[in-house]
């Protein structure tokens, strides 16, 4: 779904990422790429969310506490959030890539360097339309 704000409409990301330093410097860069965005410091935050259906698209943290990125994807997809979803870590292990692959999740290594996590979404955005 897309937000109308001044008659220009913007993406919705949630970003989900227990690291508060993360999440506030992804929110501000993103963001000034025309994004809007919203934050979740815990998996259980999201699930609760009423209005989860207006995501475009999802950047998850794979080392969240309580579950991992991927089952917290594979329950969002339980409750038919159908959108496009992006994973974030540092050092993902072969069976991370693996799971992720399987998963058709893309991995966006940290530390998130240059335009590659926003060049990732956008592609996610693309494809999706």
């Amino acid at each position: 779904m897309i937000v109308r704000e001044n008659n220009a409409t913007k993406p919705v990301l949630f970003v989900v990422d227990d690291d508060s330093a993360v999440c506030t410097s992804l929110k501000f860069s993103l963001e000034l790429e025309g994004f809007v965005l919203r934050t979740f410091p815990h998996p259980s935050i999201l699930l609760e969310c009423t209005d989860v259906t207006v995501v475009d698209c999802l950047i998850i943290d794979y080392r969240l506490p309580e579950m991992d990125g991927l089952e917290l994807l594979s329950r969002l997809r339980k409750l038919h959030v159908i959108a496009p979803a992006v994973l974030i870590t540092s050092n993902p292990s072969p069976s991370v890539h693996a799971k992720a692959e399987s998963a058709g999740v893309p991995i966006v290594e940290k530390p998130l360097l240059n335009n590659t996590l926003s060049e990732r979404v956008h592609l996610m955005l693309s494809k999706a339309r």
